[in-house]
């Protein structure tokens, strides 16, 4: 039977999860024995249908521009799609471990997104949410990728070139990536790249591809990646047979959010001023002091153009995203609608905006994380890494039958 906790818990977050299923607190191999049942029960692979994958690094509770650039369109997509589409969303925790961690800290970001994806709106009993690390076919495939990869292509990356310029001391960041011609084998590279994050593109595509996402929702600066699990996909039917579908990229909508006090980067734990970012639980009074402390310009009135007017422009992008009135106004015409007010009248808009926008995420990430004093999130990881098990292991049996494992 339920604890009165957490029925108080699921009233309150009932427009996440429709229903709650009765459980009972369960040992650390329920995932595996659960999926092992379920599999066994099988008759072979379920008919093609449309997957949609997507994951999320845990760095704690998301900042704005993660929930206007993925996390929305994650929700948006499981409210429209056909009962038929299977929705896979996952904590890549082990991309995380590309940079040192506490483990303490790691292990609370982890519950602190999982909490997060459910208070705003997405619903385990319709979409799979797992934990990456509790389903071993991640790697299993990663390996098995990395024997026909392109250690060429992974050299073109940008990403670990980007993250291997990051400094490590808590002065801003000048320097955005490495030159585009750096190669992993230069002799000042060598020293400081480790094969995690070079390699990790890799994973990201195993992560695709193990649960034959046609799919997946990402944002711009996350293409290339796309680019590269087709390539994967295409290297592995080469050596072995015809297995993998390419996945297509759903390009979200949104443009991105950029920083409060360097509108030229974009917005990110990373950087080391927090009035930089939006946290999606920050408190009305957090808000209303970073926005009115965002940088923006001396220039009188206001008007939309990002290259002169960075700052401006990125606080109008803000009130596109949430904008609801007629589908949303262009920022063009919000500049036009707030014309007239002063730069601090303005802001204070931006604000309320805001406030107003994430109040109820806030309310319920909070509810949700002190469930049933923490069981409700258990229970949530435990049933999301059984049915992503089952999902893997369809995929598994096909990639270890073409291989000869």
């Amino acid at each position: 039977m339920l604890s009165a906790a957490h029925q108080h818990a699921r009233h309150s977050i009932e427009d996440v999860s429709k229903r709650l299923l009765p459980y009972k607190k369960q040992p650390t191999t329920y995932a595996w024995r659960y999926a092992t049942q379920v599999r066994r029960s099988s008759t072979g692979l379920a008919p093609a249908r449309e997957v949609i994958f997507s994951g999320i690094q845990p760095t704690g509770v998301p900042h704005l521009g993660n929930y206007l650039g993925a996390l929305q369109q994650w929700v948006r997509i499981q409210n429209k799609a056909p009962a038929s589409t299977k929705l896979i969303y996952s904590i890549v925790d082990l991309h995380a471990l590309t940079v040192r961690r506490d483990p303490e800290q790691l292990r609370r970001w982890k519950r602190e997104t999982l909490a997060t994806l459910l208070a705003v709106g997405l619903d385990p009993q319709r979409s799979t949410i797992f934990y990456q690390s509790a389903v071993p076919a991640h790697t299993e495939l990663m390996w098995i990728l990395s024997c026909t990869a392109s250690m060429g292509y992974l050299s073109r990356m940008t990403q670990w070139k980007v993250l291997l310029s990051i400094p490590r001391s808590p002065q801003p960041m000048i320097k955005l990536s490495l030159p585009e011609e750096t190669s992993p084998l230069d002799t000042s590279v060598k020293a400081k790249l480790k094969l995690g994050l070079f390699s990790y593109p890799v994973l990201q595509a195993a992560d695709i591809l193990v649960h034959r996402a046609t799919h997946v929702p990402v944002g711009e600066d996350q293409v290339q990646h796309i680019e590269f699990a087709r390539e994967c996909a295409t290297n592995f039917n080469y050596a072995y047979g015809s297995v993998f579908d390419e996945p297509k990229t759903i390009l979200s909508p949104a443009r991105r959010v950029m920083s409060l006090k360097e509108p030229n980067l974009k917005m990110s734990k990373s950087h080391e001023d927090p009035r930089s970012r939006i946290l999606i639980t920050d408190s009305p009074e957090d808000v209303d002091k970073k926005i009115r402390l965002a940088l923006t310009d001396s220039a009188s009135g206001l008007s939309y153009d990002p290259v002169e007017r960075p700052g401006v422009a990125n606080l109008l992008e803000i009130m596109n995203h949430l904008d609801e009135e007629d589908n949303g106004r262009s920022c063009h015409e919000l500049a036009q609608d707030f014309g007239h007010l002063s730069m601090r009248e303005f802001k204070q808009k931006v604000a309320d905006k805001i406030s107003e926008s994430l109040s109820d995420i806030r309310t319920r990430y909070g509810r949700i994380l002190d469930a049933d004093e923490g069981r409700y999130l258990d229970y949530v990881a435990q049933r999301g890494a059984g049915k992503a098990t089952i999902s893997a292991g369809e995929t598994m049996d096909q990639v270890r039958g073409a291989t000869g494992l």
